[in-house]
Formats: structure tokens, sequence, C-alpha cells
């Protein structure tokens, strides 16, 4: 990964998108572009081989719990248990569905790293370092302990809303929203962490960034989130929602970032 700050104003890209939406769709160009599309490859491979094996057994347990629930049911209000089972898969596979990407963002996350920094080096102009294997290795204690923090930051908060299910009106009205609103801002930020992590930009100060631009930030979540539940297609949007985020750092953050990295390291 990157090994010092690179800053300069000079090859900004030009007709960038304007809006969460479309980041979210540049990321797709970008993705299959000529001299990006080998590095999307080693991430895709680690989702489809992850995800396989995750939802194989998410979906064979979820059926023992079908079967377990009918049970403690009389067959006449075996039309509402499936409602009410329906309800609980859902919920499930929204949990899971985040739970499954966070694991393979994990294994993934030192070719994700390099993928993010071979799209911001197309984008800027500026020609990414050379890293060799040797180097990602010395650096994957790093990049994971990063990645830790991520998951800890995002439980902090997972935790508590989760607790609110039980909260009867609250629980069935109002958290699933907020779940929903909260875990499409945290998937958000685990793929804008890559490209400020290259450049050891800390968890905090990205996430004051990013805050700065909540609504075209989480917009782009939602919309990950919603391919992520998606057959087929969550196996390749990691790599799409990659080149994307990385996309709006190029345009809306490293400047600031750079600059304030810099800044303080002169002081």
């Amino acid at each position: 990964m990157r090994s010092q700050h690179r800053y300069s104003q000079t090859n900004q890209p030009k007709n960038q998108p304007t809006t969460g939406v479309g980041y979210f769709f540049k990321g797709w160009s970008l993705a299959f572009s000529p001299g990006i599309k080998r590095f999307v490859f080693l991430p895709i491979i680690a989702n489809v081989v992850v995800m396989s094996i995750l939802f194989y057994w998410f979906f064979h347990t979820i059926s023992g719990m079908v079967d377990w629930g009918l049970s403690y049911m009389p067959s006449w209000l075996h039309w509402l248990g499936y409602i009410l089972i329906l309800m609980v898969i859902l919920m499930l596979v929204v949990l899971f569905c985040y739970f499954f990407s966070t694991i393979t963002n994990i294994i993934a996350a030192p070719f994700n790293g390099l993928l993010a920094e071979q799209v911001e080096a197309q984008l800027t102009g500026i020609p990414a370092p050379d890293t060799s294997w040797i180097s990602i290795i010395k650096d994957l204690p790093r990049i994971f302990g990063r990645e830790i923090h991520k998951l800890a930051n995002y439980l902090l908060w997972a935790i508590p809303i989760l607790l609110t299910y039980f909260i009867p009106v609250i629980g069935q009205s109002i958290t699933p929203v907020v779940w929903f609103l909260f875990t499409a801002w945290q998937i958000n930020i685990q793929y804008a962490d890559y490209a400020f992590d290259n450049h050891k930009i800390t968890f905090q100060r990205m996430s004051e960034l990013l805050k700065q631009d909540r609504g075209d930030n989480l917009t782009f979540g939602i919309l990950v989130s919603f391919f992520t539940m998606v057959p087929v297609l969550n196996l390749i949007i990691m790599p799409i929602a990659v080149c994307g985020a990385t996309a709006m750092w190029v345009d809306r953050y490293r400047h600031q970032a750079l600059f304030d990295s810099s800044a303080q390291d002169f002081r």
C-alpha cells in the first residue's frame, strides 16, 4: 500500500458524478475499464468462495429453524407461522448480508486496498507506488487491525439498535427503518475506508469527512446494500463498490485529507 502521502491538484477528473447514485454507477464503469479489470479478479474470487460457503450454511440453518418453529404451532395456524417466519427471515437476510459482507471484506481487505490504489492512480494520473507481495504481507497486521476497528465500531452501534426490536411498537415500526439506514451507512464506510487507509488517514478523520456529504454517502450505501442482497450480483458488488467509493474519495476528499495530513506532519 502507499507508504507516503501523495498530494497533487493536477489531473483532476473531469465530469465527475455529483450524487451517490452517480458514484455507484461510476464504480461499474471503472471496475471493467482497461488497467483495472485485473485487480478486480482477486476480490471477486474471494467473494465467491466465502459467500458461497456462508450462504450455504445460512440457508441450511434457516430451514432447520423453520421446521423447529412450525413444530410448536397447531396445524391450523401454520399459515400464520409462515408469515411470521418470512418476516423473521427477511430481517435475518439483511443482518447476515452485512455480516457476510464484513467477513468477506476482512479476508479481501489487502486486495481491495490494492484495487483502490490502482483506481486512484487512474483517476488522478499519479502512478501508483510499486507494491510487492512482501510489502503487502508486512502490512497485513495493520490492514486487518483497521478492519477489526471498523467491525468494533459497527457492533458498538448495532447491538443497541437491535435491542430496540424488543420494545413494543417502536421495535416493529421505527427500528427496521433505523437499522436499514444504519447498515447502509456502515457499508459506505466499509468501502470508502480503503482509499483513506491507503494514505493512513485515521478512521475518525474519515468519518468526519464522510459526514460532510451524508446524503450522497448514505445513498451510495443503500445501493450497495440492495445489490448485496441480489443473488449473483452480490458476488461482484464488492470491487464495484470499492471503485465507486474511491472515485468519490478522489473527487471530494483527497485534496482536503492529504492537505490536512501534510499540515499536521509539518507541525
